[in-house]
C-alpha cells in the first residue's frame, strides 16, 4: 500500500502531492467568498505527478487484462484497428496503456491542465508510442464528427465545471455503435449514505474542499459536483433502482 508502487492498492502516490494542496490553504478563504473555486492547475507540476502517480497502478493492472473485455466486442474492436478519445486523459497512463496493447488502434487524449499535458507528452515519447497524441482541450476540442468507437472518462467528469456540456460532446463524437466508458468514485448519492457506507468518506469530502469540489466551481456557474458528487443514477438515469413496496428508491453506485 505504501512500498509498492507497482501494486493496485498503492496509495502513496495521492498523498505525495500533500504539500501542494496544503498550499492553496491560504487561499481558501477568497474562493469561499467569490464561489469561485481553484482550477486543478493550482497545485502546480507536482499536483498533476501525484494524480498520476494515485491512479497509474489501477491502469496499468486492470485497465487492458480486465476493464476492456468487460465491454462486449471492445478488445476485438481495438485488435482489428479503432478510434479511442480519453476525455480528461490527465498525464495520459491508461490511453498509453491501451496504444502499446492496441498498435492498430489510434488513441487521443484531451486535458485541460497545462502540468498534466506537459506529462503526458513526456510519457508518450518516452514510450515511443507513434499512435497516441495529446490535445489540449482549451484549443482543440473533442471532434464531433461521430468517428470515435471508444470514449474514455475516468474519475474526471466530477471535477469538471459543465459535465453535462461534456457528455453532450462525448455523444456528438461517438460511432452510432460507439462506446462511452465512464468510471468514478462509488458514491451513493448522499452525504449520510456515503458517511455511512465508506470508511474514506470523510477524508474524500476533506479533500474535496481543497481540489475536486474547487474544481468543479473554478468557472462561474460550475456544476458543484465534486468527490462522491456523481454517482451511478445521476450519471446513467435508467439505472436508478425501482421502488417497492418495503423500500425507498435507493441510489447506490459503482466505480
Amino acid at each position: 500500500m505504501l512500498a509498492d508502487e507497482s501494486h493496485p492498492a498503492f496509495g502513496g502516490g495521492m498523498f505525495s502531492q500533500l504539500p501542494q494542496t496544503m498550499a492553496v490553504l491560504e487561499r481558501l478563504p477568497e474562493a469561499f467568498a467569490s464561489g469561485l473555486g481553484l482550477p486543478y492547475d493550482a497545485f502546480g507540476p507536482e499536483g498533476a505527478r501525484g494524480i498520476e502517480r494515485g491512479f497509474a497502478p489501477w491502469y496499468r493492472t486492470f485497465l487492458v487484462p480486465l476493464a476492456i473485455p468487460s465491454l462486449e466486442g471492445m478488445r476485438e474492436r481495438l485488435e482489428r484497428g479503432a478510434r479511442v478519445a480519453d476525455v480528461g486523459c490527465g498525464s495520459g497512463v491508461a490511453l498509453l496503456e491501451l496504444a502499446r496493447a492496441f498498435p492498430r488502434s489510434e488513441f487521443h487524449g484531451f486535458e485541460l491542465s497545462k502540468h498534466a499535458i506537459a506529462r503526458a507528452e513526456a510519457n508518450r515519447v518516452e514510450a515511443a508510442l507513434a499512435n497516441a497524441r495529446f490535445h489540449d482541450a482549451r484549443g482543440e476540442a473533442l471532434p464531433a464528427d461521430g468517428s470515435f468507437d471508444l470514449v474514455l472518462s475516468f474519475d474526471c467528469l466530477h471535477d469538471m465545471t459543465r459535465p453535462a456540456e461534456v457528455a453532450a460532446a462525448v455523444r456528438r463524437s461517438l460511432r452510432p455503435d460507439g462506446t462511452w466508458f465512464v468510471a468514478d468514485i462509488k458514491g451513493r448519492g448522499s452525504f449520510a449514505a456515503d458517511v455511512e457506507k465508506n470508511p474514506m468518506a470523510a477524508l474524500m469530502y476533506g479533500m474535496s474542499v481543497m481540489t475536486c469540489m474547487s474544481s468543479a466551481l473554478s468557472e462561474p456557474g460550475g456544476a458543484g459536483l465534486g468527490t462522491l458528487g456523481l454517482p451511478r443514477a445521476r450519471c446513467v438515469p435508467s439505472a436508478r433502482p425501482r421502488a417497492s413496496p418495503a423500500s425507498a428508491p435507493s441510489t447506490s453506485g459503482t466505480r
